[in-house]
């Protein structure tokens, strides 16, 4: 269930179909059977002047980087696991993994605990979580991310970290729904007052 109706590539307009044919050149499999998109997608063609731009800002921080993409995933899911963005962690742990996180991380990060990384993952890991904590890194970890990364490289890093935060509100606040037969990582509570 989502809180947008479902855009077709047929139904858009120029500038939806324009977006439409650029997301989709630059992303995997991301049209649904029914000729639907995936993740924050329908909601960008829906709004194409916003969400052209969106899309190119994704494509060049994961496609153009300096950073390597393992240490991308790792602020990535980082960011999905603080906004318990379910879509944004369905897709990005799979391929944090595929990027050479171990399954142990990802599985701390779910879960919510201190993940068991090496020194330039926690580095990263350490960025992302202070920005979704609180907006801002301590002295000592930027000063690391810095020396890892390179000035260019923390731009990027803090960047991407403010992107997948705008990529989760709009996957939350749209109720994007997961792929058919995909279970959530965090159930949500029924029990609510």
């Amino acid at each position: 269930m989502t809180r947008l109706p479902f855009q077709t590539r047929e139904a858009l307009d120029d500038g939806g179909r324009e977006v439409w044919d650029s997301i989709t050149a630059t992303r995997g499999s991301i049209v649904t059977d029914e000729g639907t998109l995936m993740g924050p997608f329908n909601a960008w063609v829906t709004a194409p002047g916003i969400g052209g731009r969106l899309a190119e800002l994704g494509a060049a921080l994961r496609f153009e980087s300096s950073i390597e993409r393992r240490l991308l995933e790792v602020a990535i899911i980082t960011v999905g696991a603080r906004w318990r963005s379910e879509f944004e962690w369905w897709a990005h742990s799979r391929m944090a993994l595929a990027h050479g996180v171990s399954q142990e991380a990802v599985d701390a990060l779910a879960g919510g605990t201190p993940p068991p990384l090496p020194d330039d993952e926690r580095i990263v890991h350490q960025v992302a979580r202070q920005l979704v904590d609180d907006g801002h890194v301590d002295p000592a970890t930027y000063a690391a991310a810095a020396e890892l990364l390179g000035d260019r490289g923390i731009v990027e890093l803090i960047t991407l970290c403010g992107y997948y935060t705008l990529v989760s509100f709009t996957l939350n606040a749209f109720d994007v729904a997961l792929p058919p037969g995909e279970a959530p990582t965090w159930p949500t509570d029924t029990t609510s007052s």
